[in-house]
């Protein structure tokens, strides 16, 4: 185990193993929405579709249903930033760019990840969102950086 952490495995392209993290990191606050769900009222596998807080007003408290909308929120948003840290790791690949660069940018952009993801889904007053929000543009600096980087090398 301590191998996979030396230094020589550090020059190796472990940020490839990112990608699939970054799915699991926008995947399970859908599951604790399912479980939560589940767990209260029974999910909807007929409809899958019916089963998110705006449809469920009615049937849970207030608190639950904020929970569940901060669920779908981490869920989305994961969603809408896994394409540009997809592109990133594979223009950081193609062009070349040093694998201790790219796996430092790739476990920091990960932590970042699931950093957003607890605040999101356990801290629900202001400053809890501001905090989530600079984590986010955070987070979003780090594809954006590999991009540039890799675009500069490519245009060499």
């Amino acid at each position: 185990m301590l191998g996979l952490f030396s230094s020589a495995s550090f020059n190796k392209p472990l940020y490839l193993y990112s990608l699939p993290v970054i799915w699991f990191a926008s995947f399970y606050p859908n599951t604790l929405k399912f479980l939560k769900i589940d767990n209260t009222l029974g999910y909807n596998n007929v409809q899958p579709r019916s089963n998110n807080a705006k449809n469920l007003r009615d049937k849970l408290p207030a608190e639950t249903v904020a929970q569940l909308e901060r669920m779908e929120g981490a869920h989305n948003n994961g969603n809408e930033a896994m394409p540009l840290w997809f592109a990133a790791v594979f223009a950081g690949h193609v062009a070349g760019l040093d694998n201790q660069w790219m796996n430092s940018m790739a476990l920091t952009y990960v932590a970042t990840r699931f950093i957003y993801n607890t605040i999101y889904l356990h801290f629900n007053n202001i400053w809890g969102g501001w905090l989530r929000s600079s984590f986010y543009f955070f987070g979003l600096s780090y594809p954006l950086r590999i991009l540039f980087k890799a675009a500069a090398k490519l245009n060499q």
